[in-house]
């Protein structure tokens, strides 16, 4: 008995360190049955949080998975400790999306936690994560490939996620579970070494305990050392780019009219990030806030002086080279879309662009309009309906006071725009494929207004 006592005061002490648990909020805790997530469980019951237990079926196994399911209901039961479960699809998750069956279920299993926590206000997410597990996770990432934060192996605390018994061995919670005579289910999964993280736990570490008995408790001691370093340098950083103003810059991104905005961009400036003493390292750390890889910040830094206009996309972001200029930018939704006009009113394009299109006979006093939101045309040679839609690669017009075509795109080149701004580069077009007007900028030269024109068609963009 004195020794679970000890093992629960260990991570007590942990949870009190790392100040992840508090007595007045609602926890989830991942069960899957197996020892780890039971212990956990227990612990964290006997130790007085309140707490409520989740439980992903993934109908890989059959009948073990109807079992370790049935496991965890009567434990919860047998306890008072609220039960839920849900069951996975798991392999037309995997073919649908195009991942591993082991990233289906890390992308089902956390997605059912972060909305369970939501829909009965939780806390936080507690998984049961052990030393073991941070070991692997070190290793793992050394041979993939990893930065500092990757040798950091696995955090007590990422976000919602909690981790209790990271500080402790596999073993101790075997002896813990084996002297309250509490039972546990065992994945059969386990046993195969099909998987990384399976042959890092079957066939690696025994070899390397060969070399020290100890690998596991130095190997999980350097992590420590490595998070409290990284923390450092991260620390170092943030304060730098604090007091280092020309480094980065949020501006708005210009939308049609040259003053509305569709969403903020960061500018990046290529020189300021050159001049310090690790440049390709203060890249990483700003990109990857917006969720780019140590690769991709890699690549980028190669292109730093190379020809601009090579995209770059993490899964919320888009980055552009341009000049001087890293420029890091979040899509604008709803690229694709076209609207019909089919006479004179008011539209509504979308929530940053409304079109209002009105007729009128010229008077002798008339002058074409030169501010750049509204456009006066020679309303006989627009034929409706008019269609509103960002501009193509291949779109082509004859701006206003020239002669022949002219790419839109190599328009918006010579007006040093970015790669974001004509992306998001608006066009009116006729019924026969004209663009009669880009918007915001110039109109077309074939539909000027001269002084034959009678009737004038005003298109004004709020």
């Amino acid at each position: 008995m004195g020794l679970n006592m000890t093992f629960i005061d260990n991570v007590k002490r942990y949870i009190h360190q790392n100040n992840l648990l508090q007595f007045n909020r609602r926890y989830i805790v991942a069960l899957s049955g197996g020892a780890d997530s039971v212990c956990l469980l227990l612990i964290l019951h006997q130790l007085g949080y309140t707490i409520e237990a989740a439980h992903c079926n993934f109908r890989l196994r059959g009948k073990e998975s109807d079992r370790d399911e049935k496991f965890c209901m009567d434990l919860c039961n047998k306890n008072s400790i609220p039960f839920h479960c849900i069951h996975f699809d798991t392999k037309a998750y995997a073919s649908l999306h195009k991942v591993s069956i082991e990233m289906a279920a890390r992308d089902l299993r956390y997605s059912y936690f972060e909305n369970l926590r939501k829909d009965i206000n939780a806390e936080g997410i507690c998984v049961a994560h052990h030393r073991e597990d941070c070991v692997e996770t070190v290793l793992i990432n050394l041979v993939r490939g990893t930065g500092i934060h990757g040798l950091r192996g696995i955090l007590p605390k990422n976000g919602s996620i909690l981790r209790p018994l990271l500080n402790s061995h596999r073993s101790d919670i075997e002896l813990w579970l084996k002297a309250e005579e509490q039972d546990f289910v065992t994945d059969s999964s386990n046993f195969e070494d099909d998987v990384q993280r399976n042959k890092i736990r079957l066939d690696i570490m025994p070899l390397l305990q060969k070399l020290n008995p100890s690998v596991s408790d130095n190997i999980y001691s350097s992590a420590q050392h490595v998070a409290e370093g990284a923390q450092i340098i991260d620390d170092s950083l943030e304060k730098y780019l604090i007091t280092r103003e020309d480094i980065i810059c949020y501006l708005p991104t210009p939308g049609f009219n040259g003053t509305e905005d569709y969403e903020t961009s960061a500018y990046i400036h290529i020189a300021a990030v050159e001049h310090f003493s690790s440049p390709e390292y203060l890249l990483y750390y700003i990109l990857k806030r917006y969720g780019f890889s140590g690769s991709q910040a890699e690549q980028i830094y190669a292109h730093f002086h190379e020809e601009s206009g090579k995209l770059w996309k993490s899964a919320t972001h888009e980055l552009v080279i341009d000049r001087d200029w890293i420029i890091v930018h979040q899509p604008v939704k709803g690229m694709d879309k076209t609207m019909k006009i089919p006479e004179t009113g008011y539209y509504h394009f979308n929530e940053n662009c409304r079109l209002r299109i009105s007729r009128f006979l010229k008077t002798g006093e008339f002058l074409p309009s030169k501010v750049g939101t509204i456009a006066t045309i020679d309303s006989s040679k627009v034929h409706f309906p008019l269609t509103i839609r960002y501009t193509k690669t291949a779109d082509r017009f004859h701006p206003f006071g020239m002669t022949g075509s002219k790419l839109i795109s190599d328009l918006l080149t010579d007006m040093k725009k970015n790669l974001f701004q004509k992306q998001q580069q608006l066009v009116i077009l006729d019924s026969e494929g004209k663009v009669i007007w880009l918007a915001g900028i110039r109109i077309d030269d074939r539909v000027k207004i001269t002084d034959n024109t009678k009737t004038i068609l005003k298109l004004e963009l709020e």
